[in-house]
């Protein structure tokens, strides 16, 4: 290269000025039709958010109204509606966190080619720079059209380096920082999509729901005095609730009679503080609702590193073949594999049940179930082992200090961890739990003689 052509770099550093500059001053890829389908989406939740709102003013007032077939009928239209605008609702956002990892991954690749630019601009600078340090100051000023025009382009050359090491910090500053935006979106897309279980007792409940509108209609033929008869004769004495069957699937029988369930729920409430009917209403909300409780294998439906090592070492705790073991069926959308009555996953029962890392070896001393029940190992299929872990659990959430606000946000910590206690999309759950709760309790006060069938009617 002759030195002349060293010396005359001008015209590269301009370019190299130009790639900088543009580098430096464009602003992350604009996503217009990504922040317009957002907004839409926000639009319909804003909507769907109100009828819900709507709905649940007419819900309080309908229940204050006497007893009447047009009331009971208002109140299930009510439900149905507002569980399939609960459905919609958890849909858009679902569809909102997917649209928001979409724009944050196109940022990212927008910041990754300005990172490149940068890279191949500096790689420039640098092979000048060191052609130009290996050019004496005399050499270049003789061949420069004037040595203050060499001394311009030497400090306008150190200003463009500057100005890119500028560039490069603040460019890696916001990829980084989409980069944990986008982590964290993901972790709550996975979450919602997790929660889509839930979407699928929903709908199941709707399903319920309009069964129980059908037969209503269907034995009554639309007559209030035909409704009144049927309400009365619906109506259970205390020895027709303690032996009606309290139906719940994954255990390792075909169910237990109610005076069983109560049993067990008493035994808990001695032990932990709980309110017995609360924890009847959280367990029915956790096997009645799910049709699919106790239908999967460990070996298809599991989390295979997470639960299946912990599943392993239970079932041979309890010397019990893990193939004839029950547990709930895996979803497209996450893993399955909870087990018994109380839909606990193998590692969430070994926190309860005194099985300890890393080999996952049951240690009595850390067993606070069997410790309250005196089943040691205790047997996730056992109702009142069951019964006993989901107690300690509530309880470990605020549900000891047995009033409304405490028992629902521990239903809530129950079905997705506490930190969705507030979530509006989730919260049904919370309110079937209070409701199953108050038909329980009035069955319990009709046992214990605080009250007779006529004043539950509204509870069935």
């Amino acid at each position: 290269m002759h030195v002349g052509e060293g010396i005359s770099w001008r015209a590269r550093v301009v370019v190299s000025a130009a790639a900088v500059v543009l580098c430096a001053t464009a602003a992350p890829v604009a996503h217009a039709e990504v922040s317009a389908a957002v907004s839409s989406l926000q639009a319909q939740l804003n909507q769907i958010n109100a009828e819900i709102g709507d709905l649940n003013t007419n819900l309080q007032n309908s229940q204050k109204q006497q007893t009447s077939l047009e009331r009971d009928l208002s109140i299930l239209d009510d439900q149905i509606k507002k569980s399939q605008l609960e459905i919609q609702r958890r849909n858009i956002t679902i569809a909102q966190l997917s649209q928001g990892i979409q724009g944050k991954e196109d940022t990212i690749s927008g910041l990754n080619d300005q990172l490149n630019n940068e890279y191949e601009s500096l790689a420039a600078i640098m092979r000048e720079t060191d052609q130009l340090d290996s050019t004496s100051l005399v050499v270049a000023a003789l061949t420069s059209q004037s040595l203050s025009e060499f001394f311009d382009d030497y400090s306008a050359f150190n200003a463009i380096g500057e100005h890119m090491q500028d560039s490069f910090t603040q460019i890696q500053t916001n990829k980084q920082l989409n980069e944990q935006q986008k982590a964290d979106l993901e972790d709550q897309l996975q979450e919602e999509t997790q929660l889509r279980q839930v979407q699928q007792l929903q709908q199941q409940q709707i399903q319920d729901q309009e069964d129980q509108k059908n037969q209503i209609l269907k034995a009554t033929k639309g007559q209030e005095a035909a409704y009144q008869k049927l309400l009365a004769s619906k109506q259970q004495t205390a020895a027709q609730i303690q032996a009606a069957l309290f139906e719940l699937t994954g255990t390792n029988t075909k169910g237990i009679s109610f005076g069983q369930a109560l049993q067990y729920a008493n035994l808990a409430a001695a032990k932990t503080g709980i309110r017995p009917a609360f924890l009847l209403g959280l367990i029915t909300e956790e096997s009645g609702l799910g049709k699919n409780v106790g239908t999967g294998t460990w070996y298809a439906d599991m989390n295979p590193t997470r639960d299946v090592p912990i599943f392993k070492a239970i079932t041979q705790s309890l010397g019990i073949d893990p193939n004839a073991m029950p547990v709930s069926k895996r979803a497209w959308y996450g893993w399955g594999g909870a087990m018994g009555p109380a839909q606990f996953i193998p590692s969430t029962w070994a926190l309860y049940a005194g099985y300890v890392k890393p080999n996952w070896t049951y240690d009595p001393s850390k067993d606070r179930i069997g410790r309250l029940t005196g089943n040691t190992p205790p047997d996730p299929w056992n109702p009142e082992d069951a019964f006993m872990a989901a107690a300690i659990y509530l309880t470990d959430s605020g549900a000891g200090i047995q009033t409304y606000s405490g028992e629902f946000k521990a239903a809530m910590c129950y079905l997705a961890g506490c930190g969705n206690t507030n979530k509006a999309d989730l919260q049904f759950y919370g309110n079937d739990v209070m409701s199953f709760a108050a038909k329980y309790q009035c069955q319990i006060d009709i046992i214990d003689g605080k009250s007779n069938s006529s004043s539950c009617a509204s509870a069935f």
